[in-house]
């Protein structure tokens, strides 16, 4: 593989790889189980308050 071939190669791998970082993203963001019970026990205690009112 001759040298500018090489470089060729590098330069559009990093180029790639900055627009993949910038693409929007697919996945949700990760919610430990710790907070999705935390935030499940704060949703059950609003609406259980909302009943009594």
């Amino acid at each position: 593989m001759n040298r500018r071939k090489k470089i060729k190669q590098l330069m559009q791998a990093h180029a790639k790889k900055a627009s993949a970082k910038l693409a929007p993203k697919s996945k949700p963001k990760y919610i430990s189980k710790a907070d999705r019970l935390k935030l499940a026990a704060e949703a059950a205690e609003g609406t259980v308050s909302d009943a009594q009112s």
